[in-house]
């Protein structure tokens, strides 16, 4: 099955950040990944796209999890946290994204 690439505008709303935690950086170190935040309606073709397309690496596989939103109190008020989507991105061997470095 052929692959049909989006235009560049819609896929740079796919993703909408890097996830900076403890568990992002460990996994950055062993696993050779990087985690986005992105977009609720991304699937696996569009954030690979979106990756080689916004920072020239070689992507060599997606994984994408949906976080479902913890209910929260505040004060009287109950509420519950948004819905989010993360990708865990394979990078193929000798590709690394540096973010000091593309934010200049």
């Amino acid at each position: 099955m052929s692959q049909v690439r989006k235009n560049d505008h819609s896929l740079m709303k796919v993703l909408l950040g890097p996830v900076i935690s403890e568990k992002a950086t460990m996994v950055a170190e062993k696993n050779e990944q990087v985690v986005f935040q992105v977009a609720r309606d991304a699937n696996k073709s569009d954030v690979k796209q979106a990756v080689e397309l916004l920072f020239k690496v070689q992507v060599d596989s997606v994984q994408i999890v949906n976080q479902k939103g913890k209910p929260k109190r505040y004060g009287r008020f109950e509420g519950r946290r948004d819905h989010t989507k993360k990708a865990y991105v394979n990078l193929k061997p000798g590709q690394e994204i540096n973010f000091e470095a593309e934010a200049n």
